[in-house]
């Protein structure tokens, strides 16, 4: 090894864009985000958001129809201990009120995930028949 290998030093890299002083060819500046970062938090939190609120009525339906079953539950009681038809059917109309309701929650979820554009497996047509399924 010569002297002059010896105390020679790595080149530092040009900054992107700068030029190689030997053969004047310029280093590419970094690839940009195709989206800006601030959009895709603001487009995760939306996201968040819409799964939150679609996991709060979900929660919303089975609450409904856990009740329902309760009410149920309490109606073959009622047949069971031979109680007056007027109390059944008072419970029976109640019950059936109770998963109406359900049914509609469910139905009004998928609206909302339609007009969000979050769904895009149902159609309108598709929103009729089950509404119209309930009535």
């Amino acid at each position: 090894m010569t002297d002059a290998t010896r105390t020679a030093r790595p080149q530092a890299h040009p900054a992107p864009g700068a030029g190689d002083a030997e053969t004047g060819a310029t280093r590419p500046a970094p690839a940009q985000d195709p989206i800006p970062r601030a959009a895709a938090a603001e487009a995760a939190e939306a996201a968040l958001a819409q799964a939150e609120l679609a996991a709060e009525q979900r929660r919303a339906i089975i609450n409904r129809l856990k009740r329902a079953n309760g009410q149920l539950a309490g109606i073959i009681a009622m047949l069971e201990d031979d109680r007056d038809c007027r109390d059944v059917i008072t419970q029976l109309a109640a019950v059936s009120k109770a998963i109406d309701r359900a049914g509609f929650k469910v139905i009004s979820s998928a609206m909302r995930g339609c007009i969000d554009g979050s769904r895009d497996d149902i159609t309108a047509e598709d929103i009729e028949k089950l509404f119209l399924q309930l009535s």
